[in-house]
């Protein structure tokens, strides 16, 4: 169905949603289709970075790095890690690298989401492919 497929990752403890959006990814995906695992780190805003050491922030990036390898070998895909808004960074590097499908795993919709979205619907919103959006 899909040559080149986009899964945005959280890694927020909750494996099942990665686990999830991972096997959707493989079942839409044709033989020899290239699957990329996405984890955008978020900035740390500026009035708090002096509060962080350095040798922290470098621990959990190659923690991230890491944990993002594990799960892109074990599912036969591509890691990559980028930073920068959640959002706007998966629109970008789909933008740049041409995914014919992103499988995002969105988060049950609470008050704060309604006032001022999400992720996935950021995503649904704006992407130029088709997006599978996982509950």
């Amino acid at each position: 169905m899909y040559s080149n497929i986009l899964v945005p990752i959280a890694l927020d403890n909750e494996d099942d949603r990665t686990a999830h959006a991972i096997s959707v990814a493989k079942k839409l995906a044709d033989d020899g289709a290239r699957i990329t695992l996405l984890h955008v780190v978020e900035s740390v805003p500026s009035y708090a970075i002096s509060y962080i050491s350095s040798d922290i922030l470098d621990a959990t990036r190659t923690g991230i790095e890491k944990e993002m390898e594990r799960l892109a070998a074990d599912a036969g895909a591509v890691a990559k890690v980028i930073e920068g808004h959640s959002g706007r960074s998966i629109l970008d590097y789909a933008e740049e690298h041409g995914p014919d499908l992103i499988v995002i795993a969105s988060h049950r919709p609470g008050m704060q989401t309604l006032l001022l979205g999400s992720t996935a619907t950021h995503v649904v919103r704006h992407a130029r492919c088709a997006v599978h959006v996982l509950r």
